[in-house]
């Protein structure tokens, strides 16, 4: 058994067709798209390698199989917020083997003690958190877009191999065919008739616009919650939006204004994966027409929240339940959309949490972001430790 740098095609092929031969069996799995990983460790595409690097690789054993892969990387802008300086590991697969995982991690170990860091975060993205972010622990159901799925056993590989819980990350499902609490919709109806207070969904023709007061809400909400907080790249955002463009609603979009300013967005993707589980990561001329074809069968039937921000001065205001008043309305002509599976939420953002379960939402998943600290001396901390009510996030819901 050894292992391989991803720089050649055939290595690359070999990196993405391992979690087909993995997952063939889990029809929960979705296998990405080979052309969006590509890009993830395209230098002239993914921005993050305008102050980062990365670096894959394979594992084979004696017979020349394919047994594991992953990816190691650092975000120079990232780590500067960090009490220690962490790289990140992540689209890490793995047979159950603990020594082809620990060969694995040993040689991300290896690549960022070689570059200066002293901690590796995973399994993360080299990119957004809205993708490819967190393993799954809990509530082994089919793979939502944008959200990681992996087998069982990955828990026990990255945990025996020495990493610990830097955070949870909790899902949250709504059936929208049971009814939201009678209070929360008679709060939402009066925060959406309070004056000086609009709502507006995306519209393609304005992008910019959107762009502009995105990452305004964004940068204003997000900074004072999180210690790394490293500012939205406009540039990421629009790579996102070409991304999801063949499958955006605009009108599971929106955001809120108060007196024209930009104070929140939620944006909510149709859950695509429902279609491209059946194109096994190819998006060549048929899978193309198959799922054109699909789309017009009204296949999607669940929604999945992939951001979400609120000004802080007008994170008490209700201003959420405005904006899931006009999602009521969308939905309402739209009845072939069953499901909401909210964007995941950190067990150090409580707040948010109990805005989720106050429209009768439900924790259906939780995923770990993991931290290994080189020096064993080093002390460890949670992310945002401070922040974390484990009362809300173990004892009431019996999270995982």
């Amino acid at each position: 058994m050894h292992i391989i740098p991803v720089e050649a095609r055939k290595t690359e092929q070999a990196f993405l067709d391992f979690p087909r031969k993995l997952y063939r069996n889990d029809s929960s799995h979705v296998v990405p798209f080979d052309g969006e990983i590509k890009k993830a460790f395209n230098r002239k595409v993914n921005p993050y390698f305008g102050h980062g690097d990365a670096v894959r690789w394979i594992v084979v054993n004696e017979k020349n199989q394919t047994v594991g892969r992953i990816a190691a990387f650092y975000d120079s802008v990232m780590d500067e917020a960090d009490y220690v300086r962490s790289g990140g590991c992540g689209f890490f697969e793995s047979i159950d083997d603990r020594q082809v995982a620990f060969l694995l991690f040993n040689t991300a170990k290896a690549w960022l003690q070689k570059h200066g860091y002293e901690a590796m975060t995973g399994p993360i993205n080299f990119g957004e958190n809205d993708t490819n972010w967190g393993c799954l622990v809990h509530g082994f159901a089919p793979q939502a877009i944008g959200m990681t799925y992996n087998l069982p056993y990955y828990r026990e590989l990255f945990e025996s191999y020495g990493f610990k819980l830097y955070y949870r990350q909790f899902s949250f499902h709504l059936d929208l065919d049971k009814p939201f609490p009678e209070r929360f919709w008679k709060i939402a109806e009066w925060i959406n008739n309070r004056e000086g207070y609009s709502y507006i969904h995306f519209d393609p023709a304005h992008t910019s616009r959107f762009v502009d007061d995105t990452v305004t809400i964004y940068n204003t909400a997000w900074k004072p919650l999180k210690e790394d907080f490293t500012p939205m790249d406009p540039a990421s955002l629009y790579d996102e939006l070409r991304k999801v463009r063949p499958i955006m609603d605009p009108e599971l979009i929106w955001y809120a204004y108060y007196n024209d300013e930009p104070i929140a967005f939620f944006m909510f993707l149709p859950d695509a994966n429902q279609i491209f589980r059946h194109l096994n990561g190819k998006l060549h001329l048929i899978n193309k027409l198959r799922f054109l074809v699909y789309k017009r069968r009204k296949t999607i039937t669940r929604i999945r929240g992939i951001a979400a921000g609120v000004v802080p001065k007008f994170q008490n205001s209700g201003v959420e339940s405005g904006i899931f008043y006009q999602m009521k309305q969308v939905i309402e002509r739209k009845p072939h959309y069953k499901q909401f599976e909210l964007s995941w939420v950190g067990d150090f953002n409580p707040k948010m949490i109990a805005l989720y379960q106050a429209t009768g939402a439900y924790h259906a998943k939780t995923h770990h972001t993991y931290r290994y600290l080189f020096d064993p001396e080093t002390p460890f901390k949670r992310y945002m430790e401070e922040a974390v009510d484990e009362s809300i996030c173990i004892t009431k819901n019996h999270f995982s």
